[in-house]
């Protein structure tokens, strides 16, 4: 039996779809881990009680909700066949991805101002260290993947039946985004 071309695509994505989802869930359970000694890191004596998360930090979390809305835009976009809202959408995604490394750069120096390093310091600042860091690894993936998806949407390998590409790169930025919220009200309300 011959599979047709559009069979073969759709096949093709749902294996793509699949990986992705068990990416996802080792990357869940790498989170997990880390918040787990966050967690119990917090009875050390050493741990600063009455620590404030930088204002930064909270400019990185809008941001990055705003980097959910455009990819998801975007999709919308490429499934009605609008090209020109379709690049807007991922290039804003691009540069809002970006905004966010900035803004947790921005937030270690304002812990810095206030003599609070990741290395030689307080461990809750390394734990923040880490647990920024493990992330901003991960949201290179994804702008890795963003840049992939931009130069093939550029190519015009998209259009309102062939979206797979966007599809796992909304996927996969969803999955980032809801991360840092998670992670964010964990060391915001979590002290």
């Amino acid at each position: 039996m011959t599979m047709t071309a559009e069979e073969h695509s759709a096949r093709t994505g749902r294996s793509y779809k699949l990986l992705l989802i068990f990416a996802m869930a080792s990357m869940t359970m790498m989170f997990a881990g880390i918040t787990s000694a966050y967690i119990i890191g917090k009875s050390r004596p050493d741990w600063i009680k009455d620590f404030e998360l930088p204002t930064a930090f909270l400019y990185s979390t809008i941001t990055i909700i705003a980097c959910s809305v455009s990819i998801h835009l975007a999709k919308v976009s490429i499934k009605k066949n609008n090209r020109q809202n379709t690049t807007l959408f991922l290039l804003a995604t691009l540069v809002l991805g970006l905004l966010f490394t900035y803004f947790q750069r921005l937030g270690f120096y304002e812990l810095s101002l206030k003599n609070l390093y990741p290395t030689g310091g307080s461990i809750t600042i390394s734990f923040l260290f880490v647990i920024v860091l493990a992330h901003i690894l991960h949201l290179a993936g994804g702008i890795i993947s963003l840049l992939i998806t931009i130069y093939n949407h550029f190519k015009q390998k998209y259009n309102s039946t062939q979206f797979v590409g966007i599809e796992l790169c909304a996927m996969y930025w969803h999955f980032l985004d809801l991360i840092w919220v998670l992670l964010f009200l964990l060391l915001y309300f979590f002290k």
